[in-house]
This record gives structure tokens, sequence and C-alpha cells, in this order.
């Protein structure tokens, strides 16, 4: 087989413009949220399900959709998934109610299941294992996380002349021309398996994901419990009836002999607290800058441009030191910056914060995520049979969307019960409180506006309290996001073979494939 496909450049980017499809999308709703929550008079949990949507459609689906590919074409599922993308970011525009405007948010997560994991398959089998195929894993993590990170920025231009809406139609340009690269340029069949797809597994993977990620969204509505314990039961349920499936199945989806590998699954573990970590940080900062900070859209989108430049500069640093240290030195360094980012937001990022303390903690995670990303992906695919290519691409972009949809959930669920505790104390502030006002005041700092319209003579310090109470919660959020990144700092520490070991381990995994530093 070549070390490359014919017109790599070519290929490449159209890959990189179907991921940045998927990425921006990820992150389009988060400056808009503010605006989304007045539109609809919507709950915190209601606003947390409007974000977490689109990673819970792409996390539930993507294992099964990247078996699927794997079996049946990865060019066609890539095709359609793109062809999908566009009715789901027309609905989610202009959905009249927030209830559709989910829907649509989870229908759009599922299109991208069907396209993003193909991207980094058809990596993992055009390019040979060794430096060129880690440097253009390094491109494709960073830019098009670096498109990801774009997208406040683009809705909070977009949010300046038109509805909130909007901001869902900015992927629908790109869609269509990745739509049309892709038919010309990229291979219809390329060492696709020709095992059957274990299709009982693919339905418990997705009601594992669902019933998780659902399950912690709702643990902090007031008398949820019943829902909370269900959807938590499924989940629980479809993970140990997948992993029973897994170790009994004739062509497993998931096959957890690879899965146990300590390059493959520290590696998952890693990478998923990683991208989870910019995810939860993208998506409380923004409500945080609009809400305490009083940024305009525009200027809340601008803010994580540190994030994306160092993120874009700090990639292809990152496969130069995969190379030179393996990827456990990597993966430290990158952990490093992260956690300084969420020491920043959780001492500086107050009511009065200067945009130096925002902009140093966006830009340490965005270079830590971007040092981190390479050696996350790259152990993976490194790990993996290339007829099991999918596996590895849908476990790399399950770092990204279960992970960005766990830590989105625990941080809001965390803003959102220590938002609706302080915010219970405060409510205090507004003039003949009834039980109507104190819940609109403590659903959500949307709700808290709304209650300070009604009181004009004390909306400031309505705005005000509500500002407080909005502090309280992020606080528990940050928390929670520093100690996640220091465990799986951690783990990398312990579990992750050194540099020696690991090569030793991926000539093992991929025979025949250079894999050290002096091959080209």
């Amino acid at each position: 087989m070549a070390e490359q496909p014919a017109r790599p450049q070519l290929v490449l980017s159209t890959l990189i413009l179907v991921a940045a499809v998927a990425n921006l999308n990820l992150a389009v709703a988060n400056v808009a949220l503010p605006d989304i929550a007045k539109a609809f008079d919507a709950t915190q949990t209601q606003v947390n399900l409007v974000a977490v949507g689109y990673s819970l459609g792409l996390a539930a689906t993507v294992l099964y959709l990247g078996a699927l590919g794997d079996r049946y074409g990865r060019k066609g599922m890539l095709i359609i998934g793109l062809t999908l993308a566009v009715p789901a970011s027309a609905v989610a525009a202009y959905a009249p109610n927030v209830e559709v405007l989910i829907a649509a948010r989870i229908l759009g997560g599922v299109s991208a299941g069907m396209a993003f994991p193909t991207t980094l398959a058809l990596i993992t089998a055009l390019w040979a294992a060794g430096p060129k195929r880690t440097r253009t894993i390094a491109l494709w993590s960073a830019l098009g996380g670096g498109v990801a990170a774009l997208g406040p920025l683009i809705s909070g231009l977009l949010l300046e002349s038109f509805w909130w809406g909007s901001v869902f139609l900015a992927t629908v340009p790109l869609a269509v021309l990745a739509l049309v690269l892709s038919s010309l340029l990229i291979p219809a069949h390329v060492n696709e398996s020709a095992e059957p797809v274990d299709h009982p597994g693919g339905v418990l993977s997705v009601l594992f994901v669902g019933g998780l990620v659902l399950g912690i969204n709702f643990a902090a509505v007031p008398n949820a419990g019943t829902l909370v314990a269900a959807l938590s039961l499924l989940g629980l349920g479809a993970g140990l009836g997948f992993v029973w499936r897994q170790r009994r199945a004739a062509n497993p989806l998931y096959d957890l002999q690879v899965a146990a590998r300590p390059t493959f699954w520290v590696a998952a573990v890693a990478g998923t607290l990683i991208f989870g970590s910019l995810m939860g940080a993208m998506f409380i900062g923004q409500q945080y800058l609009q809400n305490v900070l009083s940024y305009s859209t525009v200027e809340a989108g601008a803010a994580i441009l540190p994030a994306v430049v160092l993120m874009v500069l700090a990639a292809p640093r990152s496969a130069r030191l995969v190379e030179a240290h393996g990827s456990r030195v990597t993966l430290l360094l990158g952990y490093v910056p992260i956690i300084g980012g969420f020491l920043v937001m959780l001492l500086l990022w107050d009511a009065d914060a200067a945009y130096w303390a925002v902009g140093i903690g966006y830009g340490l995670v965005g270079a830590g995520v971007g040092l981190a990303g390479t050696p996350a992906s790259r152990a993976l695919t490194g790990s993996v049979p290339r007829q099991r290519a999918g596996m590895a691409s849908a476990t790399a972009d399950l770092q990204r969307d279960l992970g960005g949809a766990v830590m989105m959930s625990i941080l809001g669920v965390l803003l959102t019960a220590g938002y609706a505790k302080a915010a219970t104390t405060d409510v205090g502030v507004t003039p003949d409180v009834t039980e109507a006002t104190q819940a609109t005041f403590t659903k959500s700092f949307a709700g808290a506006e709304s209650v300070a319209a009604q009181f004009p003579e004390q909306s400031d310090a309505i705005v005000a309290a509500a500002q407080e109470a909005f502090l309280a919660g992020d606080q528990w959020a940050y928390l929670a996001g520093l100690v996640t990144v220091l465990v799986g700092a951690t783990l990398v520490w312990f579990a992750y073979p050194r540099q020696q070991r690991e090569r030793e381990l991926l000539a093992k995994y991929q025979p025949g494939q250079p894999t050290d530093s002096r091959s080209d």
C-alpha cells in the first residue's frame, strides 16, 4: 500500500473540512444560549440540553455508525451524514419551541456521527503509520479543533445582525462544499471490513450513552428523581449489556481485547478528559462572559481567540514531540496548561475580571488541547489493525463528543445546582416575592432578567444578585473541571507506557509499519 493517497493535500483538506462542519456545529450554540433562553423562557436544564444535544447525538451513535462505515463504505456514510446536516441545521434555526430545538440538535449530532468518524478512519486507511500519518493527524486535530473554537466568534458576529437561529445556519455552506469535494476526491472503498456488523451491540451502545448523558443532565431538576433513576438504570443496564455482548459476539462492534491495550484505553480516557475540558470551559465561559461580565455576543465570541491561536500553534510542535519523546510525555505536557487554565478560571474569573484573565484562561486550555490532541488520536489509530480503523476513529470522536457531552453535562448540572441554591437565598432582593417570582428567578439567569424587568426600580439589585448566584454555580463547575483534569494527568503518569515500550507495543499491534522517528 502507498504511504499516502494521490493528491494528499486535497484529500486532507477535504477531510478537515468535513471535520470542521461537525466541530463548528458543536460550538455555535454556546454564544447564543442567553438569547435562546430569553426567546423560549427556558430553564437552565433546557439551556444545557441545547448545548449538549449535538454532542449527545454524535457520541451516542458514533460507534455504531463508524462500524457501519467500516463495513459498507466510509465514503457513503460520509455523504449521507453531510446531506442530513443541512435539514438538521435548518430545523434548529427555525425551531418553534425549545423542545424542537433540542431534538434538531440531537439529529444534527447523529448526522455528524455518520460523517465525522469517517475522517480519521480514512486518514488511518490512506496514510501509512509513521511520521507522515502523525503530522496528518496533527493538522486534522488542530484545524478541526481550531474551527470549533472559532464557533463562538462566528456566532457572535451573526447575532449582532440576525436572530438566534442564524448561528445554526453558519455551517450549511461548508456542508455543501464538503459534500461536493468529498464526492469528487474521497476514494469509494479503502481497507474496509468484510465482517458483519454487530447490530445488537450498536443499539446497546446508543442506549448506554443516551441514558448516561440524559441522566446527568436531569440530575439537578427538582422532583425529577424518578426520571433520573430510570435514565441511569437504562444507561447502566445497556452498558453492562454492551460489555456482555462484545465479549460473546463473533464479530464485536467494539473489540474489547483491542480496547484493553494500554496504548488504547489510557489514550481514550485521557483524550476524553482533555477534549471534554475544552468543551466544558467554552460552555460555562460563554455564559459567564455575557451574564456576569456583560460582554456583547461579538466580544464573548472573540474572547475565545487565544485558545484558537495557541491550539493551532501547539499542534505541529505536538507532532514533533510525539516522534521525539513519545505520547506519554506529550500528553503530560498538554495537561499542564489545561490545569493552569482551570486554576485561572477558578481564582480569577470573578465579577470584575479583566480580559487578560479571560484570555489567559482560554489560551492555556487551548494550548493544552493542541499539545495533547495529537498523541491521544495517534495512540488510538496505532493500536488497531487497519480493518478496525473505524473503531479507532470512533473512539477518537468519542474523546471529543462523549467527553464534551459528559463534561458539559456535569459542569452544567453543577452550575444549575449552584445557581439555584444561591438564587434561593438572593431572591429576597425583590419586593412582594411570590412563589412564581421565586421559581422564575431561580430557574435560570434569563429568568432572573425577566424578574428584573418586572421590577425596574430594583432591576440593578436583582441582576447583581443573579450574577452572584451564577458565580457561585460556575465556581462549582470550574472546581469539578480542575479535579477531572488532575485525575486524567495522574492516569497518564502511572498507566501509559513510556516511549520505548510504546514503540514496541505499536510495532506489535501494526507489524511492518514504521513507528519510530527515523522513519519517513
